[in-house]
């Protein structure tokens, strides 16, 4: 027979039915693009070159073997040409029936290995080949319908594979362009084909969706793969490779999340994460990654505090460590731990550099270490003496209201012998004592104090040797700053005589009353203060005294010896008064609003202030205040030192 004969008229007929598929799909099918519609109708109406009334009638099986014969040219998408097309292989067979039997047993064992199509040695070529030799073999039309079956059977296995393997698609299209083939008009066949075009049609879309998401346009604006993705998902909600490109998607913009997070835009890293979030509708992921964020975030705010620690030291660091905390601010909860601790750190840093306040401390001086020293807080108090004070002098007013914005340092008590024989014995310093050959000692025969020859800084009240631990006495105020002078060149810091105001605010240490401890007789072991109990070595007592109190001393007691008041520091309030830096002045009127010592060069007179061992209950008061001669010594007169923070 010849090769080139056009199908029965019955069949060229159907090519009508078949294109009208395209346009028309069944429940389950979609439309087909322009290209695969014409290659479908294409192959259909192969071989129909001369007119259908000159050609014969032919049984079905010869009608599907001169369908799969011929060259099948694919107007259109040229793209899709190799996956629209099949060429049975050509099957040469020898004459006679025993070719045809052993060709009918070559094609039951490749159907019953599942080789259907691929080569000449396939059932469906065989099959074809046994048709074309004998039009009525009726067990090469089984075996065909057989092997038909068994495609299409792989065909829906293959799609079943093809969301997310692109060779189970390509199968799926071999499949799909041998049935066509063979044939077109079955509706197992277009239903097959209907598939096979939407899985095509899936593809195309996932490709797009990784094109945009390889680009990064991933769309969290409604556009780019995420749009993509979600009209696969509306075709196929189940489709593998398009619910892989939206979690593909979802990480995506976690990782952008992420990378914001690591630059510190904790703002953006959550826009990031909402964008997410409505991906996949508050997937475990995006819990998760808030959990990590959450996590990254409270290491950015300690790592923000500790550089915020870091930068106080240095030459504008306060500025730079209120910028960070600024930032912390931004990403903290309210109350958060780390937030407050750099507030803190800020605040002691304006007012106490690198110290607390109540710090103790001590530094380097001369191959030793200087006096131990306490930090005194920053605060503001009401300095001089009250309108109903009956004790008060016109010099102890007016009263006025001073704040101190900035600690300072005050040595823990009035600084001892031991420590002034190390300035000394560093220095050769000689004292204003030593010079004259005399300072102003207590007399024990008459009760008072009176001038003593070979008297200097090595003796106590009564002019015998004293102790190392004892407040030094026989001291001028040029002494005195001749020690912190020392002090301050050996340890490299800012000690100097405390001011008066200085004095007196960590005297009264936050309280208001007429003496340092309030307005009542003192409390029990409150200081070395003049109490009627006292009594001297020879049995005398104090005229004017505080009632009922007995510190268990006659003269200056060992430093420390008594409770620290409210600032930690010892001995402002009894033991011995002391030299501040200020120069005397009647009141006052005109007196540094800041606090800092009033100085004027070369004065004379310098201010005494804090009650002594001697002192009556009026000279106790923490106003109270008394001019001396700058090159006085006397037995009830020391000093301790300030120190800059």
């Amino acid at each position: 027979m010849s090769r080139h004969r056009c199908p029965a008229a019955a069949a060229c007929r159907n090519l009508a039915p078949v294109i009208a598929l395209r346009t028309t799909p069944g429940p389950a099918a979609r439309p087909f693009r322009t290209g695969m519609t014409v290659a479908f109708a294409l192959l259909v109406a192969a071989g129909c070159g001369r007119e259908q009334a000159e050609a014969p009638a032919v049984e079905p099986a010869a009608d599907a073997a001169r369908q799969v014969d011929g060259s099948v040219t694919i107007s259109g998408d040229d793209r899709l040409a190799g996956s629209l097309t099949w060429r049975a292989p050509r099957v040469a067979l020898a004459e006679g029936d025993e070719a045809l039997v052993a060709a009918l047993d070559r094609a039951g064992e490749a159907l019953e290995a599942g080789d259907l199509e691929a080569s000449a040695d396939s059932a469906i070529p065989l099959y074809l080949a046994v048709l074309e030799r004998d039009p009525g073999s009726k067990p090469a039309a089984e075996g065909l319908e057989r092997s038909l079956s068994a495609l299409l059977a792989q065909g829906a296995a293959a799609l079943g594979r093809a969301g997310d393997d692109d060779d189970a698609l390509h199968r799926a299209r071999m499949v799909a362009a041998v049935a066509r083939s063979l044939r077109p008009a079955e509706q197992r066949v277009r239903d097959y084909l209907a598939d096979v075009d939407r899985a095509e049609h899936l593809a195309e879309i996932n490709q797009a969706a990784e094109r945009e998401l390889r680009a990064g346009r991933l769309g969290e604006s409604g556009d780019g793969a995420l749009a993509r993705v979600r009209e696969a998902l509306a075709l196929d909600e189940d489709q593998p490779r398009a619910l892989q490109l939206r979690a593909a998607v979802e990480s995506a913009m976690i990782r952008r999340a992420e990378d914001a997070a690591s630059a510190g835009d904790f703002d953006g890293a959550a826009e990031w994460l909402d964008h997410a979030e409505a991906v996949r509708g508050g997937a475990g992921a995006v819990a998760d990654a808030r959990t990590r964020l959450d996590t990254r975030r409270r290491a950015w705010i300690l790592r923000l505090r500790d550089e915020g620690i870091a930068a106080l030291p240095r030459a504008g660091g306060i500025e730079d460590a209120r910028a960070l905390l600024a930032r912390m601010l931004v990403l903290a909860e309210p109350g958060n731990a780390a937030v407050a601790e750099l507030r803190e750190r800020i605040d002691l840093a304006v007012h106490y550099g690198n110290f607390r306040p109540g710090q103790r401390f001590t530094d380097r001086a001369g191959g030793g270490r200087g006096p131990q020293m306490v930090v005194v807080p920053h605060g503001g108090f009401s300095m001089g003496a009250a309108d109903a004070d009956r004790d008060a002098e016109d010099s102890e007013r007016p009263r006025r209201n001073l704040r101190f914005d900035r600690g300072f340092a005050l040595s823990l008590t009035e600084i001892t012998v031991g420590e002034f024989r190390r300035f000394v014995d560093a220095t050769g310093y000689r004292t204003r004592a030593e010079r004259r050959g005399f300072s102003m000692a207590y007399d024990e025969r008459s009760g008072n104090f009176v001038r003593r020859s070979r008297v200097d800084w090595r003796m106590d009240f009564a002019g015998a040797r004293a102790a190392d631990d004892l407040p030094v006495l026989h001291v001028s105020a040029r002494d005195a700053q001749a020690y912190v002078d020392w002090l301050a060149e050996v340890s490299g810091e800012r000690y100097r005589l405390p001011s008066e105001a200085e004095f007196e605010y960590a005297l009264r240490a936050g309280g208001t009353g007429r003496y340092p401890w309030g307005d009542g007789p003192p409390p029990e072991g409150v200081g070395n203060l003049t109490g009627d109990k006292d009594r001297s070595p020879g049995g005398r007592g104090w005229s004017n005294a505080f009632e009922d109190y007995d510190d268990g001393h006659w003269g200056p007691a060992p430093v420390g010896s008594f409770t620290p008041n409210a600032f930690g520091l010892h001995d402002l309030e009894g033991n011995v008064s002391e030299w501040v830096a200020d120069c005397w002045h009647d009141s006052y009127r005109r007196a540094p609003a800041s606090g800092a010592a009033w100085v004027n060069p070369g004065c004379r007179m310098q201010v005494v202030r804090g009650g002594a061992w001697a002192s009556s209950p009026a000279q106790t008061r923490s106003s109270w205040r008394a001019p001396s001669p700058v090159d006085n010594t006397n037995a009830r007169v020391g000093f301790r030192v300030a120190r800059d923070i």
